[in-house]
């Protein structure tokens, strides 16, 4: 239970911040958003503010921002169609009723003519069967009433697609940008409460029941040389103990102003590359500063960029095995993995998995937001959109596949956990 309430916590804040992206440069670029939502499916919490319905649903497999004009609008008004409509004391029309008007015997009705509710916002039509053509014009915030539902117009200006071509290019990339930015957060709040990892050559924490803690080595032992070899940073320390496993090595340490020689065997661990490298059971040291904690979390969210396209690189030439794919099932176990080594390892799997997210998002894949970016450079390369039919007709195979392969991945995650 508890490993399911922090992954929902999780996912939670990551899909919430990439969406809260999305619909800040949205609303400050002047579009219209009808739905800030988390999640998919059925509605189980919904409160308008302003404008816009926020909503959290059913399923927590993402979340999106719904944006007037990047779907058609639902209303139609033809010709001929007898509506129902309010006046407010402007004579303007405030509320269009297009179904059930019986229910509204206090409105007026009109048999319409002409109905413009993006650019010109007028109605026009005969309010009695005989009359004469009358004209109303139609509020900015004006609604109307579709299966007895209320809608907010969305004149043309307010529509994504009616925005210029940079502040839409804004609007998709500010969701996965968000979320690098809440990685670089955590990391400086990991960083601070945990120390700014030093280049000096001295000891961390050190790990009990390893060759530094059996032999006497200490947390803040400075290495002067190793091997009669001089150490200047802690990389020259990790470097020759990686390159001696399971060898007796000699260390010259210094501590509280003496200088001390220190003997022992090194143990042995599978490095990166595959092969055996030497381990003596240290953290790398560590200092408090605020400015070095920025630093860090900035460095270490690049650090994880250049891994995802490591990883990427790896897939499309055929280095990495498909069987190391997670889905939900593989990252929730894995979460609960990383739960049980404590928050520190917490906050560093939710940067990593925020990196995730934004990398994964501005890959250039229908669907995706970075599937989207590319139809906007497309448009700035010819000058004019991808016609709207084809580019959802795009996006909706994307979104076949993307659920596809989730599908795959989650079924490859259930036989790894059953095949443990």
């Amino acid at each position: 239970m508890e490993t399911l309430i922090i992954v929902i916590i999780i996912f939670g804040l990551l899909v919430s911040i990439h969406e809260f992206g999305h619909l800040i440069v949205a609303k400050r670029s002047g579009i219209m958003c009808r739905e800030y939502a988390i999640g998919f499916g059925p509605k189980l919490f919904a409160i308008k503010k302003g404008e816009t319905v926020y909503t959290l649903r059913l399923l927590p497999i993402g979340g999106y921002v719904r944006m007037a004009g990047e779907d058609p609008e639902k209303i139609e008004i033809k010709p001929g169609q007898h509506i129902a409509f309010f006046l407010n004391e402007r004579n303007r029309v405030v509320r269009i009723v297009c179904d059930h008007l019986e229910k509204y015997p206090n409105a007026r009705f009109i048999t319409v003519e002409h109905c413009d509710l993006e650019n010109e916002l007028c109605l026009t039509g005969y309010e009695e069967e005989e009359g004469p053509i009358v004209r109303y014009a139609i509020e900015r915030d004006a609604t109307y009433v579709s299966d007895n539902q209320d809608f907010q117009i969305a004149p043309r200006d307010r529509q994504f697609a009616s925005k210029p071509l940079l502040a839409r290019f804004l609007t998709i990339f500010a969701g996965p940008f968000m979320n690098l930015i809440l990685a670089v957060v955590i990391f400086v709040i990991y960083f601070s409460i945990q120390g700014v990892p030093s280049a000096d050559p001295q000891l961390g924490k050190v790990i009990q029941g390893y060759p530094a803690e059996k032999s006497g080595l200490m947390a803040g032992d400075r290495i002067l040389e190793i091997d009669g070899k001089q150490t200047n940073s802690w990389n020259d320390i990790v470097r020759y103990v990686g390159k001696h496993p399971k060898e007796k090595i000699n260390m010259t340490i210094k501590r509280d102003g003496e200088q001390k020689q220190v003997n022992l065997i090194t143990g042995q661990r599978k490095g990166e590359n595959g092969k055996a490298e030497g381990v003596i059971g240290v953290y790398q040291p560590t200092r408090q500063s605020f400015l070095g904690s920025v630093g860090a979390g900035f460095t270490q969210t690049y650090y994880w960029i250049k891994m995802e396209f490591v990883g990427l690189k790896m897939l499309v030439t055929g280095g990495f095995n498909l069987n190391n794919l997670a889905g939900p099932v593989g990252i929730y176990n894995a979460t609960g993995e990383v739960v049980s080594q404590g928050l520190f390892f917490v906050l560093n799997w939710t940067a990593f998995l925020s990196v995730n997210l934004a990398v994964i998002n501005l890959l250039p894949l229908p669907a995706l937001d970075g599937g989207r970016l590319l139809f906007l450079i497309i448009e700035a390369l010819r000058g004019k959109p991808v016609e709207p039919q084809k580019e959802a007709l795009v996006h909706f195979i994307g979104f076949a596949f993307l659920m596809l392969l989730m599908l795959l991945v989650t079924w490859n995650d259930l036989q790894n956990l059953f095949t443990r």
